[in-house]
């Protein structure tokens, strides 16, 4: 059966004391919070999700059909 073994000190009493707080093992304190980890990933939209889902929200106006006025773009910005 494989197992795992923690070293580290702080990570073995963090895991402790999840363990008790929550009235069980180590083992189960550990399987249920990388389960709500890999849940809580899995639930993470992707950057082009929330791209997509911002221009949902706010969609960019109609084209006005007009030029753009580079002499006024270029006076806004100090002529950079």
């Amino acid at each position: 059966m494989p197992s795992l073994y923690i070293k580290d000190e702080r990570t073995n009493a963090l895991v402790d004391e999840l363990a008790r707080l929550r009235g069980t093992s180590k083992t189960e304190a550990v399987r249920r919070a990388v389960e709500a980890e890999l849940e809580r990933n899995r639930s993470v939209a992707t950057p082009r999700q929330r791209l997509e889902n911002f221009y949902k929200r706010y969609p960019l106006p109609e084209p006005s059909g007009l030029a753009a006025d580079k002499a006024f773009y270029d006076d806004l910005s100090g002529n950079l």
